[in-house]
């Protein structure tokens, strides 16, 4: 009997059908294209804008859907199972940066920017992690003056997805230096329009070859007022707020990432032939293939629950640090035990779950480290 997520429609149901469709046909042939030049073409991004695929939680006035965060985990799935190429990219799009506008921007900031982002016309990032900061965001050295009508903005921040094609970039910096985590304040950065600011090197990665990341530079950098989102002093708790949805977006990675591993090793296993039988009858085989089945159908139903708690505004920091830490564990042990099944098959990177091996390691990273996670878990105890 298959298995039917519960928090999706019909509506959603037939989105995906023909999304799924356009990812195949369109965008996945031109994949390893994207993983030799270790970037995603622009245009790729404006197709998923036109076929709704981008920001679909936006009103319609904003050129939206109107949808809710089911929308977004439909849309990380597909993408994570079809082209993981885009993947990350799409979720820092679509899970982190587009919840920031709309929670936090005022009417014209939403104006400004939400059209773009929903049609691709302009791709967004977000930079936190700094040289000598990332889970620790009370190590922050970015700094922002007022100067009259505008800020100056100085500092570097490091392993910034979507760095190098970012339009919009939401930055952390600390307003209030002496203040700790109260003097930490968020600005969109239009990549474009802002004298002082500079992308440096595409960041040379063990995986995720297609998604790029850079160095970002801010010298004096003009950030006009009216770019501040939300109130000054406040970065720290907007980022506490949208972090659950961040952490949950990289769990449906991960669960998505998990079941494509275990479908292509049950496929492969009963192709591949050795002493005369295929090789999902060997009691090994087909012994770990039923682990990894149904850990990844515990991590769905799981991720499932989560996404309901996200639709109705529920989902808490540490049930999402629940669904982060676990489900990326289990993608990288799955990942793992699959290339093993391969043989040395595996170990070519034009084998599929080759490139899923290397591509799983950093879900243990960013977002938060699982260990992180878990301090985070402990202290609710």
């Amino acid at each position: 009997m298959a298995y039917r997520s519960s928090w999706m429609t019909d509506e959603l149901t037939q989105f995906r059908k023909s999304f799924r469709q356009f990812l195949m046909s369109e965008l996945a042939p031109r994949a390893k294209k994207w993983r030799d030049q270790k970037r995603v073409d622009r245009d790729a991004w404006l197709a998923l804008g036109e076929i709704g695929a981008l920001c679909p939680e936006a009103p319609e006035e904003y050129g939206g859907v109107g949808g809710s965060f089911a929308h977004v985990a439909a849309v990380i799935e597909d993408v994570e199972q079809i082209l993981p190429e885009m993947a990350i990219g799409v979720t820092v799009h679509n899970a982190i940066v587009s919840q920031y506008v709309l929670a936090y921007g005022s009417p014209e900031q939403k104006q400004r920017w939400l059209p773009g982002l929903v049609k691709g016309q302009l791709i967004s990032a977000i930079a936190m992690t700094e040289p000598d900061a990332g889970s620790d965001l009370q190590n922050l050295r970015t700094q922002a003056r007022r100067k009259g009508d505008h800020y100056e903005l100085n500092g570097q921040k490091t392993f910034i997805t979507n760095g190098q094609i970012a339009d919009l970039i939401v930055v952390a910096a600390k307003t209030e230096p002496g203040q700790g985590l109260r003097g930490v304040s968020l600005f969109m950065i239009e990549t474009g329009k802002t004298k002082g600011f500079g992308c440096g090197r595409s960041l040379d990665k063990i995986g995720l070859p297609a998604s790029d990341t850079s160095e970002l530079f801010f010298e004096n950098a003009v950030v006009p007022s009216e770019n501040f989102l939300g109130r000054e002093g406040q970065g720290f708790l907007q980022l506490m707020e949208q972090l659950p949805k961040e952490r949950l977006g990289l769990a449906i990675q991960a669960v998505a990432a998990t079941e494509r591993a275990v479908e292509i090793t049950v496929a492969y296993t009963k192709e591949r032939r050795a002493f005369g039988s295929p090789i999902i009858e060997f009691q090994n085989t087909a012994f770990k293939l039923a682990e990894r089945r149904s850990e990844a159908l515990i991590g769905r139903v799981f991720i499932d629950w989560c996404i309901e708690r996200a639709v109705a505004g529920e989902l808490d920091q540490v049930t999402a640090a629940i669904a982060k830490w676990w489900t990326t564990a289990k993608q990288a042990e799955t990942a793992d035990e699959c290339l093993q099944l391969y043989g040395g098959y595996g170990y070519m990177s034009e084998c599929e779950i080759a490139r899923r091996f290397v591509d799983a390691r950093v879900q243990k990273i960013y977002g938060g480290t699982n260990e992180i996670m878990k301090i985070l878990i402990a202290q609710s105890l």
